[in-house]
């Protein structure tokens, strides 16, 4: 796993330094990936935040000041993976749509922007699409 952290020095409200710290990987590693994205050309923390933020608007548990915070872990742990998955693959995203050959827009999800499936999922082939246990 390569990532970085993100350490931003401020004066006065604003951010006048930021810092990277290579955590795991190497400096040209992350170099290397971000080369390849295909939206940015500098490390950012806006779709960490942006993900973020979806997942506390769907998921009630991940709200502050809320009645619906989790007691148990496991539950929580759960529940923010199914909120995340099911964004991924079955909810069609505005900004990600692609005009068609006869000028129509075509809806589509993050995963199908990554390469990771070809349509927009229904949330009853997601719930019953076989999973592998983990350990």
């Amino acid at each position: 796993m390569k990532y970085a952290t993100v350490h931003k020095t401020r004066e006065k409200g604003r951010v006048v330094k930021i810092d990277f710290r290579v955590v795991f990987g190497t400096m040209a590693a992350i170099m290397a990936a971000l080369k390849l994205s295909k939206v940015s050309n500098k490390i950012n923390t806006a779709f960490v935040e942006r993900q973020n933020g979806t997942d506390r608007g769907r998921n009630g548990r991940n709200t502050r000041k809320t009645y619906c915070f989790s007691k148990d872990w496991d539950i929580h742990d759960a529940v923010t993976y199914f909120t995340m998955y099911t964004y991924n693959f079955c909810w069609p995203v505005r900004t990600l749509r692609q005009q068609g050959p006869d000028g129509q827009w075509l809806p589509q999800t993050p995963a199908m922007a990554a390469g990771l499936t070809d349509h927009v999922w229904s949330l009853w082939e997601w719930l019953t699409y076989p999973a592998v246990q983990r350990e």
